[in-house]
């Protein structure tokens, strides 16, 4: 003989598939209590008449009627609508036996698995097994077909209960047993669905006994619900027997199965616009970020196309700092700001098509291209900006070195000519001796070889002008006028010094005398004089260079002069042998004024000197080359120092980027692997950011020190910038992509293995590897994955109505998600226009209109007044005052968007 229920645990699972879950257990002690079994046997006869006297009949007593399994029969066929085998119509045991066995074969057919419950048991009355079996088949055939948004019977009757309840006051259903004992429960469950029956707001928390019997009698006169419950007994019990109120509560949900169907299409049409209202706040929410993104780009590029430097070199440095300060603070949020505008598009376009709504278009020049052309024309700018900035450090490093060798230049120039006009327009030589001529002609002699040595220094310092002008030196006024009057003044001496030659010739015929010692002092003694002169001056001549190479051509070129050194002493030593001799004839024939040399000014004492000054300058010559040399070796170190930090960061980015790129093509594991993957890629994409912040250091040494190009490396720290923000870009992308390919296949129902198929086959026909197919590709690639396009005309238009489903924009290419879309949507059932008019069609009980009354009963605050907002009035002959057109608003969900 077969086993069946237990009925200790009537709470339990009653089939592999747990159509029916319990909160707790029907505990062997609370079947035991009289109390509660009284109030059971009275429950469940009355559930059991309820459906028996359908067939013309009842029970009295429900232990001993069920004895001949008979009646129980009876009610199986009653509740379950089908025909049960013919029963045994003999009055022995073992023919009440097989009556009852056929009874509990059904009942297990019908997927409940019974444990401890046999045949015998019932035909002897065992009140305990018998109400065990008559919980059963409630919970089988008048509770388990209780669904509520896919929770089991149990919280799907509960949750009924909450929320056709919760507008009424001092109504909180928490449970199936103290949250009914005050009657207000049952009467507001009549209330909402006949409110024509009681008047709800006429009953008070005070009156329990009142408020269940007149429940009780509502549902038993007008609803056909027999009185299952005692009032009395409900008060009076400290905590209500939960199956018998649960048995009871389930009639009334029975009874109201009608206007479940309002409630379900109700739920269908919030499900519907709460995807419409979402999708529109997302919707706003990007054009609010790419107005915001836009905007600022629009704000940015007047100052990073900005070229004006005020030819001040702290205005340009100034500019510099605050451009990295730009890259450092200003452009990082940016670029996030960028990433979370694109995922969230794609996220939109996704939830889209899995709502089977049209594709997102965003408002004129808001555009994901026209973003990224604005993106793109900043960065544009950055480049050029960055350029401009260290030309401009360089020009004007540049003018500030000239203009200060113009200025030492000029004034060596103008000490040197100072007085010389007043010399060369003296007439002193027409009143002196003829020795005095012949001495002031020797001595013009050698101004004008000092004057034709110094035009060279004349040419250079105009020169010098001429390349402050061509750099637009913002002093060349200043400049001009000083170069201006120094080369009036070298014209004037020129002239001036023609003339005195002039008069000194014709007054040389009177003049014949010369002193051969003075003459050949002054011919030696000038020129090395002005060797001496040029020396000095080369010698704290000021000099910038850029690489290690100019430098040493410094060096080298400071070595070749010292070795030069030697002649120079012997040339000094030769002039000063020539004043001692002058001295010694001097002073052994005692010529009167013979120590002074009347053909130069210069004397032993200025040569001295000139040549000690020298000697000086040389070795601080050495420290000042040697100082430069240092620092063009500090120079060479920081490139060393960036191109290896440099070639280290570059590659690895690169196969950052090679490795996002393969986990794109979709054929490494399952998607969520793919994610975890990518996350950590993300993950050692944010630990590696301190290496390119340490190249963002060293960059800034580098160009602290005017360092401007670096051959020990192809990367720039530019390209290393543009490459970061690919990668970071890339991987939210690919992250994007993957977790909108999880959503596309979660809410799809696709298996991995279809979606791996999928790809492989998408894969196999992108030759190119671009992420895309062209027409000819995709359609090689529907068919090798069984999909039936014919050869002849009218497969040709209806591979082309499939193109323009996957390529809207017809762009000639099909993207991988618009590909997968249509994959799974030939085999997916989604929400259309249709199902939601018909959803409307039962809320307004058939009428080709509803009003706002019946939408805001229906359904929730919020979502009720969205739609009263959005509907047309409804204009048919039948229409009504405030009547809605809720077909028109319908087919509008899945058109066009108004935004």
């Amino acid at each position: 003989m077969a086993q069946y229920a237990n009925p200790n645990q009537f709470g339990a699972p009653l089939d592999e598939n747990q159509y029916m879950e319990q909160e707790e257990e029907w505990e062997r002690e609370g079947l035991l209590d009289p109390a509660w079994e009284k109030q059971q046997r009275k429950t469940f006869t009355a559930w059991v008449n309820s459906h028996l006297r359908k067939a013309g009949t009842q029970i009295e007593n429900i232990e001993e009627d069920f004895r001949n399994g008979l009646k129980l029969m009876l009610l199986l066929e009653v509740i379950s609508g089908e025909t049960l085998p013919k029963p045994d119509r003999g009055k022995m045991r073992f023919h009440k036996i097989a009556n009852v066995n056929k009874a509990l074969d059904f009942i297990a057919s019908k997927g409940v698995k019974l444990v401890s419950i046999g045949a015998e048991e019932i035909v002897d009355g065992n009140v305990k097994m018998t109400l065990g079996m008559i919980w059963t088949i409630i919970l089988r055939f008048a509770i388990q077909d209780i669904s509520v948004e896919e929770m089991t019977a149990k919280e799907g009757l509960l949750l009924w209960c909450q929320r056709k309840t919760a507008p009424y006051k001092n109504v909180n259903v928490q449970n199936f047993h103290l949250s009914w004992r005050d009657g207000l429960a049952f009467c507001a469950l009549i209330h909402r669905h006949r409110p024509d029956l009681l008047d709800y707001s006429k009953l008070s928390k005070d009156n329990p006994l009142e408020n269940l019997n007149l429940a009780f009698d509502i549902a038993e006169k007008y609803l056909d619900i027999p009185k299952m419950l005692d009032a009395e007994d409900l008060l009076n019990t400290e905590k209500p027997d939960e199956r018998q109120v649960m048995t009871y509560v389930s009639c009334y949900y029975h009874a109201f199965q009608g206007a479940m169907q309002a409630e379900m299409a109700a739920n269908r049409i919030c499900k519907v616009l709460k995807v419409n209202q979402d999708n529109e706040r997302l919707m706003e929410e990007y054009e609010r970020l790419a107005s915001d993104l836009l905007e600022w780009i629009r704000r940015t590029l007047p100052w990073l196309e900005s070229r004006q430097s005020g030819n001040s070199l702290t205005a340009v440095q100034k500019k510099l700092e605050e451009y990295r300060e730009y890259r450092r603070k200003h452009k990082p949020p940016r670029v996030e700001q960028k990433a979370k505008l694109e995922t969230n598009f794609n996220t939109l376009q996704t939830k889209l098509r899995l709502s089977n709504r049209p594709a997102y278009m965003p408002t004129e020049g808001k555009l994901i291209t026209d973003i990224q052309r604005a993106w793109n024309g900043l960065l544009g700018s950055e480049k050029t900006f960055e350029e401009w900035l260290l030309a401009e450090l360089m020009r004007l490093e540049r003018l500030e070195h000239l203009a200060k060798k113009f200025k030492h230049k000029a004034d060596i120039h103008e000490a040197w000519t100072s007085g010389k006009e007043e010399m060369l327009s003296s007439q002193d030589y027409k009143n002196c001796k003829i020795f005095e001529l012949k001495a002031m002609k020797k001595k013009h002699e050698a101004f004008e070889s000092d004057l034709a040595a110094h035009q060279d220094r004349v040419e250079q310092i105009a020169a010098i002008a001429q390349e402050l002008n061509a750099l637009d030196y913002w002093d060349s006024a200043a400049v001009n006028t000083r170069c201006q009057k120094i080369c009036d003044q070298w014209d004037r001496l020129g002239t001036l010094t023609q003339q005195r030659r002039t008069g000194m010739d014709e007054a040389e015929k009177v003049l014949e005398r010369v002193d051969s010692l003075h003459l050949e002092f002054a011919k030696r003694a000038a020129p090395f004089n002005n060797w001496l002169d040029g020396t000095r001056e080369d010698l704290v001549d000021m000099f910038i260079v850029h690489t290690l190479d100019e430098i040493q051509g410094l060096i080298d070129a400071h070595a070749q002069f010292k070795a030069t050194l030697g002649e120079a002493d012997k040339e000094f030593n030769a002039i000063i042998a020539l004043i001692h001799e002058c001295e010694s004839f001097a002073k052994q024939y005692n010529v009167p004024g013979a120590t002074i040399n009347p053909y130069t000014n210069l004397t032993g004492k200025d040569v001295q000197s000139k040549w000690n000054e020298v000697k000086t300058l040389v070795p601080q010559r050495d420290q000042t080359l040697q100082d430069e040399l240092k620092k063009q070796q500090n120079n060479e170190a920081l490139r060393r120092q960036f191109a290896e930090k440099s070639n280290q960061v570059g590659p690895w980015i690169e196969r950052q980027m090679d490795a996002v790129a393969a986990i794109g093509m979709g054929m490494q594991g399952s998607l969520e692997e793919q994610l975890s993957r990518l996350r950590e890629y993300e993950e050692a994409v944010y630990q590696f950011k301190p290496h390119l912040e340490e190249l963002e250091r060293i960059n800034q040494q580098i160009q602290e020190s005017f360092v401007f190009e670096n051959r020990y490396t192809q990367y720039t720290m530019e390209t290393l910038r543009v490459g970061w923000e690919q990668l970071v870009t890339s991987v939210n992308r690919t992250i994007n992509e993957v977790e909108n390919q999880i959503l596309t296949r979660d809410s799809k129902g696709i298996t991995q293995e279809q979606l791996n198929e999928f790809r492989a086959s998408f894969n196999h026909f992108d030759k190119s590897r671009s992420g895309r197919l062209n027409p000819e590709e995709f359609k090689n690639c529907l068919i090798s994955l069984g999909y039936s396009v014919g050869q002849d005309k009218q497969g040709e238009i209806d591979f082309q109505r499939i193109l323009s489903i996957v390529d809207p924009n017809a762009s000639g290419y099909v993207q991988f998600d618009c590909f997968l879309d249509f994959m799974t949507r030939e085999s997916t059932d989604v929400d259309t226009a249709e199902q939601i008019i018909d959803s409307f069609r039962i809320l307004a009980a058939d009428k080709p209109y509803i009003l706002p009354e019946e939408l805001r009963r229906e359904l929730p605050p919020d979502q009720a007044e969205y739609c009263i907002q959005r509907m047309q009035p409804y204009s048919g002959v039948d229409a009504v005052q405030g009547a809605l057109d809720y077909m028109s608003f319908s087919t509008a969900l899945y058109g066009e968007s108004d935004l």
